[in-house]
This record gives structure tokens, C-alpha cells and sequence, in this order.
């Protein structure tokens, strides 16, 4: 039964290892094996198994109520015009931009590392600077004392679009499955 569920979780970018952890039980016998496994391994165990099955099916119902009760209980934030998001200096932090197009942050910048836009320390490839405002700064290390050299990158109005677009374009495999 895991098997199909630890390729699920593995395909997905999740760690298999800390959503399934092997133990073994004590008893007066022999130990058993068992695992441990977090909520979310415990969702995809649920929803992969067979409904025909009186335990996978009470789990099933359970995580259908509680997703609906947090669809319900969710807060929905007033809207806000993209100028509100706006820096001073006319551009867009990258949480601002997530917000915008409705992404999350860090899954927004894991999908435009990997499309390439970005490079991992979130500077722009070169191709693509000119959507992106990059400042250098220095900061001093508290043990070490010295300088360390830094970047903020942030998205000028342009790059908002330009994000947008390409973020579509990962998104239509997802939506076409």
C-alpha cells in the first residue's frame, strides 16, 4: 500500500523519509515492524486506499469534513489594489508579487528557479534583469566581523506581467491532467 503513496509524495517534492518513518514496536513477542507517519502522509494513504475498505473509507470522510471546514473557516484577506503592494521606489517585494498572482512565495521562487529565471540566491539570469531591480549591500557578520556582500532583488511593474505569463505557461501540464 505505501508504495504508490511514497511515489506520490516523492513526485510531488516531499521528503519520503520524514513523512514515513519506520519503527519498530515492543511487545511481549517478537518487536513488529510499524510506521510512524505525519498528517500529511496520513491524507495520502487515505485518498489512495480503497474506499471499499471501512477504515480507509472513515478516513476519507474525516479529511473531506475537515478540508471543507477549513474552505469555511478560511479568512479572506480585503482586497488591495496592486499599488498598495507597491514599494516606495515604484517595485514589488517578492512576497507582494506572490500575493498578486495569487501563488505562494516559496513555491512561486521553487517555480521560476525552476523555469529559469531565477538563480537560487533569487538574483534575475541576465536575459531577464531588466524586470528585476537588484541592490547591493554589505552587512557585518555578528561572529566574524566582516563584510558580507548581499543582494534584495525586487520586481519592477514589467516584471509583474512577465511572471504572470510564465507562471501560466507552468501551470497549463498541471491543468491539462
Amino acid at each position: 500500500m505505501f508504495n504508490p503513496v511514497k511515489i506520490a509524495a516523492h513526485n510531488q517534492g516531499f521528503n519520503v523519509r520524514t513523512l514515513f518513518t519506520a519503527v519498530s514496536k515492543k511487545t511481549d513477542g517478537r518487536p513488529q515492524s510499524d510506521f510512524l507517519v505525519t498528517r500529511f502522509a496520513a491524507y495520502l494513504v487515505a485518498m489512495n486506499g480503497d474506499p471499499r475498505k471501512a477504515e480507509v473509507s472513515a478516513a476519507q470522510h474525516y479529511f473531506a469534513v475537515k478540508t471543507r471546514q477549513a474552505e469555511l473557516s478560511a479568512p479572506t484577506l480585503p482586497p488591495m489594489s496592486d499599488d498598495e503592494l507597491m514599494e516606495a521606489d515604484g517595485t514589488y517585494s517578492w512576497a507582494a508579487v506572490a500575493n498578486i498572482l495569487g501563488w505562494g512565495r516559496n513555491v512561486m521562487l521553487r517555480e521560476l528557479r525552476r523555469l529559469g529565471v531565477i538563480q537560487g540566491n533569487r538574483l534575475p539570469y541576465q536575459r531577464y534583469a531588466h524586470h528585476f531591480k537588484v541592490v547591493p549591500g554589505t552587512y557585518k557578520h555578528p561572529k566574524s566581523g566582516e563584510q558580507v556582500p548581499y543582494a534584495t532583488t525586487t520586481v519592477r511593474p514589467s516584471g509583474v506581467d512577465f511572471l504572470r505569463k510564465k507562471l501560466a505557461v507552468a501551470q497549463l501540464p498541471e491543468a491539462a491532467s
